[in-house]
């Protein structure tokens, strides 16, 4: 069986689409995704996705990668701290805080790291992305 994860959306706004990763329904880091109204790469749809390891030649290492996303291909869940990082990928963050000036996720390399460890058994993840605001 695969290990349970969900992505619960927070806030969005200008500054990007913020929300809290939960694993096996403890909550567990932060993520950041592209703004959710008005940006060329919106968040990806709200749903249940199943995810496998990849070999990311973006990223150069190993991350999450979701399947069968409509309308998307290739979205990984990934380091980054800003909305631009994301590329319509899940970035991943111990804290919300700024970043030269803007909203962001910190700490997301150790978090990543983490996340990595914490699912190394794992060949494949269930992940469902849910918003709490309308």
């Amino acid at each position: 069986m695969s290990m349970k994860v969900s992505i619960v959306r927070v806030e969005s706004g200008t500054d990007g689409t913020f929300g809290v990763l939960c694993i096996e329904g403890k909550a567990f880091c932060v993520t950041l995704e592209p703004i959710l109204l008005g940006d060329p790469q919106e968040p990806i749809p709200t749903g249940t996705y199943k995810a496998v390891r990849y070999n990311s030649p973006k990223n150069k290492r190993e991350v999450w990668l979701l399947k069968d996303v409509p309308g998307y291909t290739y979205v990984e869940i990934h380091i980054g701290n800003l909305p631009h990082e994301t590329l319509g990928c899940i970035l991943v963050g111990e804290y919300f805080d700024k970043l030269r000036g803007n909203r962001a996720i910190k700490n997301s390399g150790a978090t990543f790291e983490k996340l990595m460890q914490i699912t190394r058994n794992e060949n494949e993840l269930l992940v469902t992305v849910a918003s709490c605001f309308v």
